[in-house]
């Protein structure tokens, strides 16, 4: 038996969800094993266990964040690479019209296996591209670090140089 439900029809989304309710967990399990990263239409197929609990998905426990991906890693790279520190709840690969975005994201089933994730690759070369991978953080978290930083001053107006100024006088008078 299948169930097909609609879950997520947004108007000029690029992504449509479904949930899919097998009437077995072998069926389940073997279309996670066989079908995740299948291609339908151009697209890849992102196959994950239902999370009916939001609050796993929002609190950010087990989510990192990886950027300066070369373009060819796709979500089975990813999910390939990062399979080694843990149980992974999704994984994804931030894709537009024209390809990868260079950055994506992969969630964890424990906070521990994310950290392991982030203590091993970052700074690691990944297709001859040394990636970040950090603790996921929210916008919320992201704009409340950015205020904090506009809050310390760096930058200073000089004015009146002489002529024989140049770039190596310049960061000798202005370092501590």
């Amino acid at each position: 038996l299948l169930q097909i439900y609609p879950s997520d029809l947004r108007p000029g989304s690029l992504t449509v969800r479904v949930a899919v309710m097998l009437m077995f967990s072998v069926s389940a399990e073997r279309a996670l094993d066989t079908m995740n990263f299948d291609v339908i239409k151009g697209r890849p197929l992102r196959i994950m266990w239902s999370q009916r609990d939001p609050s796993l998905r929002k609190s950010g426990v087990g989510n990192i964040f990886i950027k300066n991906l070369d373009k060819s890693i796709d979500n089975k790279a990813l999910y390939d690479t990062f399979s080694a520190f843990g149980n992974i709840l999704s994984c994804k690969v931030v894709c537009d019209e024209n390809g990868s975005k260079g950055y994506g994201f992969v969630h964890f089933e424990t906070h521990e296996a994310a950290e392991r994730a982030i203590e091993k690759m970052n700074g690691m070369l990944l297709n001859d591209r040394k990636v970040f991978v950090g603790r996921f953080k929210s916008r919320k978290e992201r704009e409340a670090e950015m205020g904090a930083r506009a809050k310390e001053f760096t930058n200073v107006y000089i004015k009146n140089f002489g002529e024989d100024m140049d770039d190596e006088k310049l960061k000798e008078a202005t370092l501590p």
